[in-house]
């Protein structure tokens, strides 16, 4: 089982992970929200969710999916 400690991280390697994966998070939040809202000043337009193209959202959040996929993955490698 992988999720055992079995001595090679301290007990605290969950809530260290977590922490850090938080702040990475919300780092990545306040970098995407900067770069809508320069985009949005670049365009001149105010931006609203009634003109998003949903085809454009979907594919946003099948790519955030796929990259969380991905980062879940790290953990099985050794």
């Amino acid at each position: 089982m992988g999720y055992l400690n079995d001595g090679a991280r301290p007990p605290d390697w969950k809530m260290r992970t977590t922490l850090i994966g938080s702040a990475l998070g919300a780092l990545a939040g306040i970098v995407a929200a900067f770069m809508f809202t320069r985009r949005s000043e670049e365009v001149g337009e105010r931006p609203s969710i009634r003109q998003t193209d949903p085809g454009l959202m979907l594919a946003a959040g099948v790519t955030l999916f796929g990259l969380l996929r991905q980062i879940a993955e790290l953990g099985d490698r050794r």
